[in-house]
């Protein structure tokens, strides 16, 4: 009662004060009234003193307000669809963020075997951000992602992006012969015609794609996100116990022009393919791999033949140890078992470790817990890329 006693005297006093002619003008700037039960006063003082609205509150309550001010903005809701090659790496990444909600797909198919489709709930997606998780791992399972892709859109959503970790037909991108078909422009063709959504163009989010010039094939109508693998394996090479004696190799120019400038602050190795006759012999084009743990880096491996080769020419050069990375782990026909780990030591016999990301699903299941195999997982980038 005392308090309120207070606080209607200040007013009284307030109201005089607007009698007063020496008073006729005022001004009063409330900045929140978002904590309800906040109690208010009212300080002014005569003259040509400003009016003030104060909470009366205690210094932790007024602590905690101005840190909620200046606090990042709520995560964006993100209803995210998959298929089923990629429905393991769909739940790492809603593991990564509450704000990630995974939404199934009837995958079925006709007797004929083309698809039948369905998405459940589809009236629950409108206005929301909807984004899928694609694996365009063979043409056989291309098709009917491309179906839900161009579906999705149209369901009123609020935006939509595509998460393709891996565009497959990025190394398909030469045209070296007059009649050779470049599938990987085919391919980003068809991605800058997916429908707009509520909220515009399409996003595609994709890692290390295999060459440079391939992100001027998507035309204006989608929105091309280009991220790399390179900070998952500096976290994993910064936790190694001899992380002070690591050098960095490319097994060509290429990898160099690509990856360089994200490990510049490593020690570099470069290697070349030379043709004689019909050998391709890879050599050591610049750099010292004496005493050092190497670690081959390039965006993707298929048969393994130059890595295996970069692995030789490295330990014949007095490597300790050879590692290797690659985002995307190919291997067709399993060729990732033509690689054998280093039995401690040995790096002429095998590699040390063999890091690779989960953007090629199939993979993932052939190789986990083999070693020199080494899963870093891609959730917790895609997870930030759908809060952009």
């Amino acid at each position: 009662m005392a308090a309120i006693s207070a606080q209607l005297a200040s007013f009284k006093s307030f109201s005089r004060l607007l009698k007063d002619k020496k008073c006729s003008r005022f001004r009063c700037q409330i900045k929140s009234f978002e904590n309800q039960h906040s109690n208010w006063s009212v300080e002014f003082l005569s003259g040509k003193e400003s009016v003030h609205l104060i909470r009366n509150s205690s210094p932790s309550i007024s602590m905690a307000a101005s840190a909620a001010g200046s606090a990042v903005k709520p995560a964006k809701k993100v209803c995210l669809f998959y298929c089923a090659e990629t429905e393991v790496l769909a739940k790492r990444i809603a593991a990564e963020s509450d704000a990630i909600e995974l939404r199934g797909i009837n995958w079925r198919t006709f007797d004929d075997g083309f698809p039948n489709l369905f998405i459940p709930n589809a009236h629950g997606i409108r206005g929301q951000n909807v984004a899928f998780l694609a694996s365009f791992s063979s043409p056989a399972v291309i098709f009917e992602q491309l179906s839900v892709i161009y579906a999705l859109p149209k369901l009123f959503v609020s935006s939509f992006t595509l998460v393709l970790p891996f565009f497959p037909t990025g190394t398909s991108e030469r045209m070296e012969d007059e009649g050779d078909v470049a599938t990987a422009f085919t391919l980003a063709r068809i991605l800058s015609h997916i429908p707009t959504s509520r909220g515009g163009p399409t996003s595609l989010v994709t890692f290390d794609i295999h060459a440079l010039q391939e992100r001027f094939y998507f035309g204006d109508t989608i929105l091309p996100c280009f991220e790399s693998g390179i900070p998952l394996l500096k976290n994993r090479l910064q936790k190694l116990p001899d992380s002070d004696k690591i050098s960095i190799a490319f097994p060509d120019d290429g990898a160099w022009k690509r990856f360089h400038k994200q490990l510049q602050h490593f020690p570099t190795i470069v290697c070349n393919k030379v043709r004689i006759g019909d050998q391709r012999i890879v050599r050591i084009k610049e750099g010292d791999a004496t005493g050092r743990h190497v670690v081959i880096v390039d965006d993707l491996v298929q048969s393994g033949g130059t890595l295996i080769e970069c692995q030789k020419v490295l330990a014949a050069n007095g490597a300790t140890k050879i590692s290797a990375y690659v985002t995307h782990g190919i291997f067709p026909k399993s060729s990732w078992q033509r690689f054998e780990h280093d039995n401690g030591g040995q790096p002429e016999k095998g590699l040390t470790y063999f890091w690779i990301t989960d953007s090629c699903p199939h993979t993932v299941k052939e190789v986990k817990c083999k070693r020199p195999f080494e899963i870093l997982s891609l959730s917790g980038s895609i997870a930030a890329a759908l809060q952009v």
